[in-house]
């Protein structure tokens, strides 16, 4: 549901899952990976990009894993 999602990503996690994403985005357009491989890594990259921008994680609410600092939670 969606007044369960309350933040918990910091703002270091949210900037490494993004630059993760766009070092896989361009892995992909530069033709170093390809295949399943680069289609899986492909998949990551939308989730960790997904995920950053609504600084929400299931797999931490699952483990009560919490980067977000109090005063950003809301």
């Amino acid at each position: 549901e969606i007044e369960n999602m309350k933040k918990n990503l910091g703002t270091g996690d949210k900037f490494i899952r993004l630059l993760l994403a766009v070092l896989i985005l361009a892995l992909y357009l530069t033709n170093a990976i390809s295949g399943n491989m680069a289609l899986l890594l492909l998949f990551f990259a939308i989730v960790f990009a997904l995920t950053s921008y609504i600084s929400f994680c299931p797999i931490y609410q699952i483990f009560g894993i919490n980067t977000c600092k109090a005063k950003e939670q809301k």
